[in-house]
This record gives structure tokens, sequence and C-alpha cells, in this order.
């Protein structure tokens, strides 16, 4: 019962600290859809992958760091967890530093790479503009979280997330709607809502008195070697999503038209919410899987493993079902036009069928690189992509788009079954547990 309760108390608020942390951009389609229209939503859809490159950028250093902090605490290492919080706070900087530099300069030539063009690529272009100002407090924002979540502070990492959330609804409102700055303020109030969460997550570390250690140079280029080879797992995991849309956004644009992607901008915009769900489930279970595997207790940190994936598998299903009834009214929210809507009822049902299969390979994931097994983590969330890229190649030169569609569902199911086949390979228990995270 205890660790059926330690799950539910780090899992429950992840959840909705993770969908809040996506719904950003589903806020921000809603308010500039209903404003400027369809080629807006499909803007927001364009613009939305490298926003979220910022967001994973920063999940990825936060939960390699984070990961690292709970198995030297469970090896009993207090003042190492410390450095491993004050070299992610560095690498963190840096990533904000480089994502402005970078968005600043290729933005644009990325978007028209993305498929985006004439209006829709001005309203893209500038959407990024603004969200390239506040790289920092995106990163720092969604760095903090898992830092936060694993010194125990799941219910302030919710509420950080809630309170920033709130205000970018808040700010969507005066800024769009309002004040009528378009892309311009759809941007503005995401970087502010995410500056408002990181300044909880500041407020947390004070009162906790939770101080980042520092070290010598050689010290920490090692220690930053291992949180980012960590963090490249969550960091995908985080971010395959927005490959998805990267992908399959081209492929409509190619294989079908601007229709098409407003019609695929909708469906992502729905489906989003669930997978952020089942990232909340995986990333929520990781610091106890973390915490027993760093104490030696493999068993304590499977059943947590075989929580999520009842729990995750649960959630899809549940969600699948409400979205299958409000498939037809949903889109309407967003400002889509009736074509859009009654377009988006007829896929829905492709993309749904694969969301239980990735609920598992999210759960099995999340587990690999909470216990060090970071290369089986890389198959998986690497291998989706890579094998929607491959179904994109051959799927719409044969089914037309009806192909890119069945292109994301025949992805998660494979990279499902490849996930089994890795935890059959991987079932029998490692032997005498290290006393310390070994890498």
């Amino acid at each position: 019962m205890h660790i059926k309760r330690e799950f539910f108390r780090y899992v429950l608020p992840s959840m909705l600290a993770f969908a809040l942390s996506g719904v950003y951009a589903i806020a921000d389609g809603f308010f500039v859809g209903n404003a400027l229209g369809d080629d807006a939503l499909a803007a927001i859809n364009f613009a939305y992958p490298l926003t979220a490159l910022q967001q994973s950028a920063g999940t990825g250093i936060g939960m390699g760091g984070a990961i690292l902090y709970s198995l030297s605490e469970g090896a009993g290492e207090n003042e190492k967890k410390l450095r491993f919080f004050g070299t992610a706070g560095i690498l963190m900087l840096i990533a904000s530093a480089l994502l402005t530099g970078a968005f600043l300069l290729f933005a644009p030539a990325v978007l028209r790479l993305f498929g985006a063009e004439g209006n829709v690529l001005a309203m893209s272009e500038e959407y990024i503009r603004f969200i390239a100002y506040g790289s920092l407090f995106q990163v720092l924002a969604t760095g903090s979280v898992p830092f936060i979540r694993n010194m125990g502070g799941s219910v302030t990492a919710m509420f950080s997330m809630v309170l920033g959330f709130a205000a970018n609804i808040a700010l969507d409102w005066l800024f769009v709607w309002t004040l009528s700055l378009g892309m311009k303020g759809a941007a503005l109030a995401t970087v502010c809502g995410q500056a408002l969460t990181f300044v909880v997550c500041l407020v947390f570390l004070f009162v906790k008195k939770q101080a980042p250690a520092f070290f010598s140079a050689k010290d920490s280029c090692k220690m930053a070697g291992k949180i980012l080879l960590i963090g490249l797992s969550a960091f995908g995991l985080a971010f395959s999503p927005n490959l998805t849309l990267i992908f399959v956004n081209k492929s409509a644009a190619a294989v079908g038209s601007d229709f098409a992607v407003t019609c695929f901008a909708a469906v992502s915009y729905i489906t989003c919410v669930v997978l952020l769900l089942l990232q909340g489930v995986s990333d929520g279970s990781q610091p106890p899987v973390s915490k027993f595997y760093g104490e030696g207790k493999e068993h304590e940190a499977k059943k947590i493993r075989f929580y999520a994936y009842i729990f995750a598998l649960a959630t899809a299903a549940a969600l699948c079902a409400v979205i299958w009834f409000l498939r037809a009214r949903i889109p309407l929210l967003f400002g889509a036009s009736n074509a859009v809507a009654e377009e988006v009822a007829k896929i829905m049902p492709v993309f749904l069928l694969g969301l239980p299969f990735a609920a598992f390979t999210r759960i099995t994931a999340s587990y690999f690189y909470a216990t060090e097994k970071v290369r089986l983590a890389y198959i998986l969330i690497y291998g989706e992509p890579a094998l929607l890229l491959l179904s994109l190649l051959i799927l719409p030169a044969l089914c037309g788009i009806i192909g890119t569609w069945i292109s994301v569902s025949l992805s998660q199911i494979l990279t499902c079954a490849v996930g089994v086949l890795l935890l059959c390979l991987t079932r029998k228990p490692r032997q005498n547990p290290p006393a310390r995270p070994v890498l």
C-alpha cells in the first residue's frame, strides 16, 4: 500500500503539470484561431515544434539532473546531489542562450522547411520571433519542475504549472482579443506564463533552502556529460510528439493541401493532451523508481512501473473514448471551420488507434532511463520518429493522404512491439546492485 500511495503522490500532480505545459500551445491556438481564422491555427501548428524544442531542452536537462539527484540521494551522497543540481542549472543557462540565437537566425528557414508558406509562414515567423526572446524563461521553467518534483515538491510543481497556465490564458485574452496583438500577443502570453512558473519554483527552493553546489570546471564537465547522457532520453520523450508534428505537417502539405495541414493541426491539438498526460504518468513515476533503484530495491521499482502501466493504459482508454464521442465538436473550439471539423471527425479514429500503444512505450522508456538503461530508452524514444519517417516515405505514395494519417499509429504500434521485446530481453534482475549511481 505504501508503494501505491507513493506512486499516486508523484504521478497525479505530474500528470496535471505536464498536461498544462503543452496546453500553452492549445490556448494560443484557441485564441488566435478564433481571432484570425484557419491560417493562424495552421501557423501555430507549424511554429509549435520550435517552442516545444525550448521546453524539451529544459525538460531534458532538468530530468537528467533530477534523476542523478535522486540516485545520489538514494545512495546517501548528499553533497553530490547538490553538485548535479548546480551543473544542471548552468546547462540550462547555456541552452537558453544558444536557443535564442539559433531561433532568431534560423527559424524562418526552418519554418519553410516544415512546409509553411505565404500568410501562414508570416504568422509563424512573428510568433516564433517573440518566443525566441523568452527562451530563458521557457528553459528554466521546464527544467526546474523535475527538480522540484524530485525534492518532494510534486504539489508545488503542479501549482507552478497551473498558475503559469492560468496567466497564459488571461494574457492571451488581453493581448490577442483585447489589444489585438495577434501572433505576437500569443507568444508573449506563453513566455509570461512560463516566467511565472519559474518564479514559483524559485520560491520553493528558497523556502526549502535547496541551494545548488558548484565545483571545479573539470568536475562540472564530467557531471554535465552524465546529465546530458540521461537528459537526451527525457528530451526525446518530451519532443518526439513534435517530430511527429513536423514530419506529418510536411507530408500533409506535400501529399494533401493547406486544408490537410489545418485538419492535422486540430488533430494534433487534441491528441497532444493525451500524450502529455501519458508523459505525466511516465515522468511522475520516475522519482520513486530512481529512488528505489538507487537504494538497490529493484523489486519495488518494478512495482512502480507496473502501476504506471495500468494507470497509463486506463488513462489512454478513457480519453480515447471521450475524444471518439466528441470528435466532431472539439475542432470547433479552436475556431476551425465546419469543413475542417467534419474532416477531423472522419480521420480521428485512425489517430486514436495508436494512443494505447504509445502509453506502453512511454512508461517503458521512462523506466529504462530512470534505471540507467539509457541506450534502451534511446531505441524506443528515437525509434518511433524513425519508423514514422520510414512509413511516410512509403504509405502516402501508395495510399495518398490516408497513408500519412495511418503512418502515425503504425509507428506507435511497431515501437510498442520493440518495447515488449526489450523488456523480455532485460527481465533478469541485476546482480550485486551498486551502492552508488554508475553511468
